[in-house]
Protein backbone atom coordinates (compact mmCIF):
# COMPACT_ATOMS: atom_id res chain seq x y z
CA UNK A 1 0.00 0.00 0.00
CA UNK A 2 1.84 3.39 -0.91
CA UNK A 3 1.03 6.39 1.87
CA UNK A 4 1.62 9.78 1.26
CA UNK A 5 2.97 12.25 3.72
CA UNK A 6 -0.57 12.36 5.24
CA UNK A 7 -0.60 8.89 5.81
CA UNK A 8 -3.72 8.02 3.13
CA UNK A 9 -3.65 4.94 0.63
CA UNK A 10 -3.48 6.43 -2.66
CA UNK A 11 -5.69 3.57 -4.00
CA UNK A 12 -8.46 4.72 -1.58
CA UNK A 13 -11.17 7.65 -3.16
CA UNK A 14 -11.26 9.18 -0.13
CA UNK A 15 -9.40 12.75 -0.33
CA UNK A 16 -5.79 13.38 1.39
CA UNK A 17 -5.94 14.72 4.78
CA UNK A 18 -5.06 18.54 3.60
CA UNK A 19 -7.80 18.23 0.92
CA UNK A 20 -10.24 17.14 3.89
CA UNK A 21 -9.22 20.47 5.42
CA UNK A 22 -9.45 23.00 2.56
CA UNK A 23 -13.20 21.12 2.03
CA UNK A 24 -13.62 21.63 5.46
CA UNK A 25 -12.85 25.14 5.15
CA UNK A 26 -15.22 26.04 2.20
CA UNK A 27 -18.04 24.24 3.55
CA UNK A 28 -17.97 26.56 6.59
CA UNK A 29 -17.15 29.36 4.25
CA UNK A 30 -13.69 30.11 6.12
CA UNK A 31 -11.25 33.12 3.87
CA UNK A 32 -8.79 31.72 1.42
CA UNK A 33 -6.43 33.42 4.05
CA UNK A 34 -7.82 31.20 6.98
CA UNK A 35 -7.85 28.16 4.93
CA UNK A 36 -3.69 28.63 3.38
CA UNK A 37 -2.72 29.43 7.35
CA UNK A 38 -4.52 25.82 8.78
CA UNK A 39 -3.10 23.83 5.73
CA UNK A 40 0.14 25.05 6.41
CA UNK A 41 0.36 24.62 10.11
CA UNK A 42 -0.92 21.24 10.06
CA UNK A 43 1.34 20.12 7.49
CA UNK A 44 4.08 21.72 9.93
CA UNK A 45 3.00 19.64 12.66
CA UNK A 46 2.84 16.06 10.21
CA UNK A 47 6.39 16.64 9.32
CA UNK A 48 7.68 17.71 13.04
CA UNK A 49 6.30 14.17 14.17
CA UNK A 50 7.79 12.30 10.91
CA UNK A 51 4.87 12.18 8.69
CA UNK A 52 2.55 10.37 11.67
CA UNK A 53 -0.52 10.64 11.01
CA UNK A 54 -2.71 13.53 13.89
CA UNK A 55 -5.42 10.78 14.67
CA UNK A 56 -2.27 8.88 16.00
CA UNK A 57 -0.96 12.11 18.38
CA UNK A 58 -1.91 13.09 21.70
CA UNK A 59 -2.42 15.91 23.43
CA UNK A 60 1.70 15.72 24.75
CA UNK A 61 2.51 15.52 21.19
CA UNK A 62 0.74 18.97 20.19
CA UNK A 63 1.89 20.87 23.66
CA UNK A 64 5.65 19.32 22.34
CA UNK A 65 4.99 20.74 19.01
CA UNK A 66 3.68 23.93 20.25
CA UNK A 67 6.43 24.44 22.65
CA UNK A 68 8.94 23.79 19.91
CA UNK A 69 7.38 26.89 18.13
CA UNK A 70 7.98 29.45 21.07
CA UNK A 71 11.61 28.07 22.28
CA UNK A 72 12.99 27.25 18.90
CA UNK A 73 11.41 28.68 16.44
CA UNK A 74 10.62 31.85 18.86
CA UNK A 75 7.38 32.82 17.05
CA UNK A 76 4.90 35.02 18.31
CA UNK A 77 2.04 34.87 20.64
CA UNK A 78 -0.16 35.54 17.77
CA UNK A 79 1.69 32.65 15.63
CA UNK A 80 1.15 30.14 18.34
CA UNK A 81 -2.56 31.15 18.82
CA UNK A 82 -2.65 30.41 14.92
CA UNK A 83 -0.83 26.97 14.83
CA UNK A 84 -3.22 26.06 18.08
CA UNK A 85 -6.21 27.39 15.84
CA UNK A 86 -5.68 25.30 13.30
CA UNK A 87 -4.78 21.67 15.00
CA UNK A 88 -8.45 22.46 16.70
CA UNK A 89 -9.90 22.97 13.95
CA UNK A 90 -8.33 19.74 12.47
CA UNK A 91 -9.63 17.53 15.27
CA UNK A 92 -12.77 18.99 15.54
CA UNK A 93 -13.99 19.71 11.86
CA UNK A 94 -11.50 17.27 9.68
CA UNK A 95 -11.11 13.76 12.17
CA UNK A 96 -14.34 14.32 14.21
CA UNK A 97 -12.05 13.31 17.25
CA UNK A 98 -11.77 14.51 20.78
CA UNK A 99 -8.60 15.29 22.52
CA UNK A 100 -8.48 15.64 25.58
CA UNK A 101 -7.61 18.63 26.76
CA UNK A 102 -6.70 20.38 23.50
CA UNK A 103 -9.42 23.06 24.19
CA UNK A 104 -7.83 23.80 27.87
CA UNK A 105 -3.96 24.74 26.23
CA UNK A 106 -2.83 28.00 27.52
CA UNK A 107 -2.64 30.51 24.76
CA UNK A 108 -0.23 32.71 24.83
CA UNK A 109 -0.89 36.83 26.10
CA UNK A 110 -0.37 38.74 23.11
CA UNK A 111 1.41 41.83 23.29
CA UNK A 112 -0.64 44.84 22.69
CA UNK A 113 1.50 46.79 20.49
CA UNK A 114 0.71 50.30 19.57
CA UNK A 115 0.49 50.93 15.99
CA UNK A 116 3.28 53.52 14.28
CA UNK A 117 1.56 55.90 12.07
CA UNK A 118 2.63 58.71 9.62
CA UNK A 119 2.04 61.88 9.36
CA UNK A 120 0.00 64.00 7.09
CA UNK A 121 3.59 65.41 5.86
CA UNK A 122 5.07 61.93 6.02
CA UNK A 123 2.51 60.25 3.77
CA UNK A 124 2.62 63.44 1.24
CA UNK A 125 5.85 62.60 1.00
CA UNK A 126 6.03 59.19 0.20
CA UNK A 127 2.82 59.89 -2.21
CA UNK A 128 4.92 61.79 -3.91
CA UNK A 129 7.56 59.54 -5.07
CA UNK A 130 5.72 57.13 -6.05
CA UNK A 131 3.73 56.65 -9.57
CA UNK A 132 1.37 54.37 -11.73
CA UNK A 133 -0.41 51.62 -10.48
CA UNK A 134 1.25 51.19 -7.19
CA UNK A 135 0.66 54.76 -6.01
CA UNK A 136 -3.29 54.62 -7.25
CA UNK A 137 -3.77 51.68 -4.70
CA UNK A 138 -1.55 53.05 -1.81
CA UNK A 139 -3.53 55.95 -1.86
CA UNK A 140 -6.35 54.02 -2.03
CA UNK A 141 -5.70 52.21 1.22
CA UNK A 142 -4.82 55.46 3.08
CA UNK A 143 -8.16 56.99 2.00
CA UNK A 144 -10.19 53.88 3.04
CA UNK A 145 -8.62 52.37 5.33
CA UNK A 146 -8.93 48.61 3.40
CA UNK A 147 -6.05 46.29 4.14
CA UNK A 148 -3.89 45.80 1.43
CA UNK A 149 -5.14 41.86 0.76
CA UNK A 150 -8.64 43.76 0.13
CA UNK A 151 -7.16 46.38 -2.01
CA UNK A 152 -5.62 43.30 -4.48
CA UNK A 153 -8.87 41.57 -4.50
CA UNK A 154 -11.21 44.22 -4.69
CA UNK A 155 -13.72 44.04 -7.79
CA UNK A 156 -15.19 46.37 -10.21
CA UNK A 157 -18.38 46.03 -9.52
CA UNK A 158 -17.97 46.48 -5.87
CA UNK A 159 -17.26 50.79 -6.53
CA UNK A 160 -19.96 52.60 -6.03
CA UNK A 161 -18.94 56.26 -7.56
CA UNK A 162 -22.44 57.93 -7.65
CA UNK A 163 -22.37 57.00 -3.11
CA UNK A 164 -18.85 57.60 -2.74
CA UNK A 165 -18.60 54.33 -1.27
CA UNK A 166 -16.55 51.26 -1.99
CA UNK A 167 -17.74 47.80 -0.42
CA UNK A 168 -15.16 45.34 0.96
CA UNK A 169 -16.20 41.38 0.27
CA UNK A 170 -14.98 39.12 2.63
CA UNK A 171 -12.68 41.02 4.87
CA UNK A 172 -11.11 39.88 8.31
CA UNK A 173 -13.78 37.25 9.42
CA UNK A 174 -15.07 36.88 6.06
CA UNK A 175 -16.93 39.91 7.02
CA UNK A 176 -18.43 42.66 4.43
CA UNK A 177 -18.43 46.14 4.91
CA UNK A 178 -18.42 49.99 3.26
CA UNK A 179 -16.18 52.06 3.20
CA UNK A 180 -16.00 55.61 2.11
CA UNK A 181 -14.16 56.63 -2.10
CA UNK A 182 -12.41 59.86 -1.47
CA UNK A 183 -13.76 62.03 -4.04
CA UNK A 184 -10.21 63.21 -4.91
CA UNK A 185 -9.12 59.44 -6.29
CA UNK A 186 -12.14 59.73 -8.64
CA UNK A 187 -10.65 60.48 -11.71
CA UNK A 188 -7.75 58.77 -11.47
CA UNK A 189 -9.78 55.72 -11.08
CA UNK A 190 -12.32 56.24 -13.21
CA UNK A 191 -8.86 56.41 -16.30
CA UNK A 192 -7.55 53.23 -14.41
CA UNK A 193 -10.59 51.20 -14.97
CA UNK A 194 -11.06 51.94 -18.45
CA UNK A 195 -7.70 50.55 -18.84
CA UNK A 196 -8.59 47.27 -17.21
CA UNK A 197 -11.66 47.07 -19.02
CA UNK A 198 -9.59 47.75 -22.72
CA UNK A 199 -7.42 44.81 -21.33
CA UNK A 200 -10.52 42.40 -20.15
CA UNK A 201 -11.90 43.19 -23.83
CA UNK A 202 -8.52 42.24 -25.23
CA UNK A 203 -8.87 38.79 -23.06
CA UNK A 204 -12.70 38.26 -24.52
CA UNK A 205 -11.42 38.49 -28.13
CA UNK A 206 -8.49 35.90 -27.13
CA UNK A 207 -10.98 33.44 -25.81
CA UNK A 208 -10.28 34.13 -22.04
CA UNK A 209 -11.48 36.98 -19.90
CA UNK A 210 -12.26 34.80 -16.67
CA UNK A 211 -12.19 35.68 -13.19
CA UNK A 212 -11.85 33.12 -10.10
CA UNK A 213 -15.21 34.08 -8.39
CA UNK A 214 -15.54 33.00 -4.50
CA UNK A 215 -17.96 30.16 -3.17
CA UNK A 216 -18.26 28.33 -6.51
CA UNK A 217 -20.62 31.25 -7.71
CA UNK A 218 -19.37 30.51 -11.36
CA UNK A 219 -21.52 27.45 -11.11
CA UNK A 220 -24.67 29.59 -9.60
CA UNK A 221 -23.79 32.24 -12.77
CA UNK A 222 -21.40 30.47 -14.89
CA UNK A 223 -21.42 33.68 -17.12
CA UNK A 224 -20.50 36.28 -14.71
CA UNK A 225 -17.10 35.23 -14.50
CA UNK A 226 -15.99 36.53 -17.47
CA UNK A 227 -17.83 39.91 -16.61
CA UNK A 228 -16.41 43.32 -16.55
CA UNK A 229 -17.63 43.93 -13.37
CA UNK A 230 -16.35 41.09 -12.17
CA UNK A 231 -12.96 41.50 -12.88
CA UNK A 232 -10.45 42.82 -10.11
CA UNK A 233 -9.67 46.20 -10.09
CA UNK A 234 -6.06 45.55 -10.02
CA UNK A 235 -5.62 42.92 -12.27
CA UNK A 236 -2.57 40.36 -12.57
CA UNK A 237 -0.41 41.30 -16.28
CA UNK A 238 -0.21 37.24 -16.75
CA UNK A 239 -3.06 35.00 -17.19
CA UNK A 240 -3.01 31.26 -15.76
CA UNK A 241 -5.39 28.23 -15.08
CA UNK A 242 -8.01 28.40 -13.16
CA UNK A 243 -8.04 24.89 -11.40
CA UNK A 244 -11.71 24.36 -10.59
CA UNK A 245 -12.62 25.22 -13.89
CA UNK A 246 -9.59 24.07 -16.59
CA UNK A 247 -10.17 27.92 -18.04
CA UNK A 248 -7.70 30.42 -17.73
CA UNK A 249 -8.33 33.41 -16.05
CA UNK A 250 -6.36 36.66 -14.41
CA UNK A 251 -6.31 36.83 -10.90
CA UNK A 252 -5.47 40.04 -8.89
CA UNK A 253 -2.06 41.57 -9.12
CA UNK A 254 0.29 40.59 -6.37
CA UNK A 255 0.82 43.15 -3.27
CA UNK A 256 4.62 42.11 -3.40
CA UNK A 257 4.95 44.86 -5.97
CA UNK A 258 3.08 47.61 -4.21
CA UNK A 259 5.07 46.91 -0.75
CA UNK A 260 8.56 47.36 -2.57
CA UNK A 261 7.24 50.41 -4.48
CA UNK A 262 6.06 51.82 -0.78
CA UNK A 263 9.25 50.90 0.59
CA UNK A 264 11.45 52.72 -1.96
CA UNK A 265 8.98 55.74 -1.64
CA UNK A 266 9.72 55.51 2.13
CA UNK A 267 13.60 55.60 1.86
CA UNK A 268 13.54 58.36 -0.71
CA UNK A 269 11.45 60.58 1.78
CA UNK A 270 14.05 59.69 4.17
CA UNK A 271 11.29 58.39 6.69
CA UNK A 272 13.20 56.62 9.35
CA UNK A 273 9.79 55.10 11.25
CA UNK A 274 9.24 51.28 10.77
CA UNK A 275 6.55 51.14 8.50
CA UNK A 276 5.14 49.28 5.95
CA UNK A 277 2.13 49.71 3.66
CA UNK A 278 -0.35 48.53 6.54
CA UNK A 279 1.23 51.51 8.16
CA UNK A 280 -1.44 53.61 5.52
CA UNK A 281 -4.54 52.19 7.31
CA UNK A 282 -3.26 52.91 10.78
CA UNK A 283 -2.92 56.58 9.26
CA UNK A 284 -6.18 56.44 7.90
CA UNK A 285 -7.72 55.52 11.74
CA UNK A 286 -5.50 58.03 13.43
CA UNK A 287 -6.07 60.97 10.75
CA UNK A 288 -9.80 60.61 11.26
CA UNK A 289 -9.71 60.73 15.17
CA UNK A 290 -7.59 63.41 14.70
CA UNK A 291 -10.38 65.09 13.01
CA UNK A 292 -12.54 64.50 15.37
CA UNK A 293 -14.84 61.54 13.89
CA UNK A 294 -16.39 59.37 16.12
CA UNK A 295 -14.68 56.31 17.25
CA UNK A 296 -17.70 54.21 16.18
CA UNK A 297 -17.74 55.35 12.61
CA UNK A 298 -14.33 54.70 12.67
CA UNK A 299 -14.73 51.16 13.50
CA UNK A 300 -17.09 50.50 11.40
CA UNK A 301 -15.01 52.04 8.43
CA UNK A 302 -11.95 49.45 9.68
CA UNK A 303 -14.46 46.48 9.60
CA UNK A 304 -13.20 45.77 13.51
CA UNK A 305 -15.57 43.53 15.39
CA UNK A 306 -14.25 45.14 19.14
CA UNK A 307 -14.71 48.55 19.91
CA UNK A 308 -11.66 48.23 21.64
CA UNK A 309 -9.20 47.01 18.87
CA UNK A 310 -10.28 50.53 17.48
CA UNK A 311 -9.40 52.00 20.94
CA UNK A 312 -6.17 51.57 20.48
CA UNK A 313 -5.62 54.90 18.27
CA UNK A 314 -6.75 56.64 21.30
CA UNK A 315 -3.59 55.95 22.77
CA UNK A 316 -1.14 57.19 19.72
CA UNK A 317 -1.55 61.01 20.67
CA UNK A 318 -2.42 61.48 23.78
CA UNK A 319 -3.58 65.14 24.62
CA UNK A 320 -0.52 65.93 27.00
CA UNK A 321 -1.18 70.55 26.08
CA UNK A 322 -1.97 70.93 29.51
CA UNK A 323 0.48 68.00 30.79
CA UNK A 324 4.37 69.59 31.61
CA UNK A 325 7.48 67.64 31.99
CA UNK A 326 8.84 68.28 35.61
CA UNK A 327 12.11 68.86 34.22
CA UNK A 328 10.71 71.73 32.78
CA UNK A 329 9.68 73.33 36.08
CA UNK A 330 13.14 72.87 37.15
CA UNK A 331 15.07 76.22 37.78
CA UNK A 332 17.45 77.21 34.93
Amino acid sequence: MEVTLWGQDTTSAKPKLLDQVRIACRRLHYSPRTEKSYVFWIRRLILFHNKRHPKDMSQRDIETYLNHLATKKHVSGSTQSAALNAIAFLYREVLDQDLPGLDKLRRVKRKQNIPVVMSIDEVSATFERMKGTPRLMAELIYGTGMRISECVTLRIKDIDFDNRAVTVRAGKGNKDRVTLLPERLIPALRNHLLKVAQLHKSDLLNGNGYVPMPNALYQKYPSASCSLGWQFVFPSTMIRPWRDTGKFARWHCSPSTLRRAFREAVTQAKIHKHVGIHTLRHSFASHLLEAGTDIRTIQSLLGHRNLETTMIYTHIKPDYSKVSSPLDRMPR
